[in-house]
């Protein structure tokens, strides 16, 4: 592994930081924007704080044929932990594919900046520490489809009231993002 690795991507989403921030502390928010493309996701564990755990799975669709797992033929599992967190500002986690693979070893960092922007935020990933077995454009694109996902994810609930009677923030309903819960 080679910690010049990386891939960068970055852009507009039409919501402000704290909705995006709050996205990646819910593990049902997680598991709607994550996967990239067709993929699907299952959160087997998820702790939306400084230091908590999580461990996941992204499952390729029946009908890919193009891409293999890195855990198993259709999966990719990988556990981790949120490094670091600055509300409405960043978002720092670091994994470990699960895979038998010595090309897929090594600790990835992911961090995504979120900075005000005019019409919403921009948000950037940047990928470190990229095992020698994921193609560094397939990484890209990857966090490109997930941002778009992401994009989409906070569009749809934005202002909604989600399971468990949270809300999402918006400019007139702000959301305390580490509880999730409205301060009114």
């Amino acid at each position: 592994m080679s910690a010049n690795r990386s891939t960068t991507v970055s852009r507009i989403i039409h919501a402000p930081p704290r909705a995006i921030y709050a996205a990646f502390l819910d593990p049902e928010a997680v598991a709607t924007w994550l996967p990239p493309g067709d993929m699907r996701a299952i959160v087997h564990e998820f702790e939306g704080r400084e230091g908590g755990a999580f461990n996941m799975s992204l499952v390729y669709p029946d009908d890919e044929t193009e891409m293999t797992g890195k855990t198993s033929e259709k999966t990719d599992t990988f556990r981790g932990r949120t490094a670091k967190l600055i509300p409405d500002a960043l978002v720092v986690w670091k994994t470990v594919f699960d895979s038998p693979d010595p090309a897929f070893a090594g600790e990835m960092t992911v961090r995504t900046h979120l900075v005000p922007a005019a019409g919403g935020t921009l948000v950037t990933m940047v990928t470190e520490d990229i095992p020698e077995g994921i193609r560094l454009e397939d990484n890209e694109t990857g966090c490109l489809q997930t941002l778009e996902q992401l994009a989409a994810y906070v569009r749809g609930w934005a202002g909604k009231a989600r399971p468990g009677g949270r809300r999402e923030p918006t400019a007139g309903n702000p959301v305390h993002a580490a509880s999730g819960k409205s301060p009114t």
